[in-house]
């Protein structure tokens, strides 16, 4: 087994709809050029809209790279605690337990796909949500499965996570936005940015 250097992102800025913003756009662009850097082998996406256009724009600047769908990449909710903080209880409103189970399913098949080391070493980008991020970082720290809540991420910010083959995981960095100006880091509501 070898290292899984995995740059898990969330999607650039998107409309009520789900689609790309210019904003989101010009974050893609940006991210691309700082992953451009790097020894890229291939770019996975969300199969919602916003995932797969960012992904797209990402792969236009790394010449060869394959871009592809994983499903284990969609937005989800991965767990729904029993006791949810006040502050996260209307996030669970209305769901129902077949859901919270399809929230999980979807988890643990993210992690057993990715969270792990390669057979090769391996370089991937995974262009994902919020919640997914949170997920991968919560896991790579093996905190309790409630501690997603709260891992919040920006829009085209940058996660680092190395999978060692024999050792527990290393969380390079998390919410990473050195490539973005300022003006450009959107996607975490009202008040000061980082």
């Amino acid at each position: 087994m070898a290292t899984r250097h995995l740059y898990v992102v969330r999607h650039g800025s998107a409309d009520p709809f789900g689609e790309l913003t210019e904003v989101g756009r010009r974050q893609s662009e940006l991210l691309a050029k700082r992953l451009a850097r790097l020894p890229v082998d291939v770019i996975w996406h969300s199969p919602l809209s916003r995932a797969a256009k960012t992904a797209e724009l990402i792969g236009g600047h790394l010449t060869g790279v394959p871009v592809g769908e994983a499903m284990e990449l969609v937005d989800h909710v991965p767990h729904v605690p029993a006791d949810p903080p006040p502050a996260w209880r209307g996030l669970f409103d209305g769901f129902d337990p077949a859901e919270a189970a399809e929230g999980a399913r979807i988890a643990a098949a993210l992690t057993e796909r990715f969270a792990r080391p390669a057979e090769v070493e391996t370089y991937e980008v995974l262009v994902t949500h919020t919640y997914p991020v949170a997920w991968l970082v919560r896991d790579a720290l093996d905190a309790p499965p409630a501690r997603w809540l709260g891992l919040s991420c920006g829009n085209t910010a940058l996660t680092a996570i190395d999978h060692y083959d024999g050792g527990a995981p290393a969380v390079l960095l998390h919410n990473d936005m050195e490539h973005l100006p300022e003006h450009l880091r959107t996607g975490f509501g009202p008040g000061p940015r980082p």
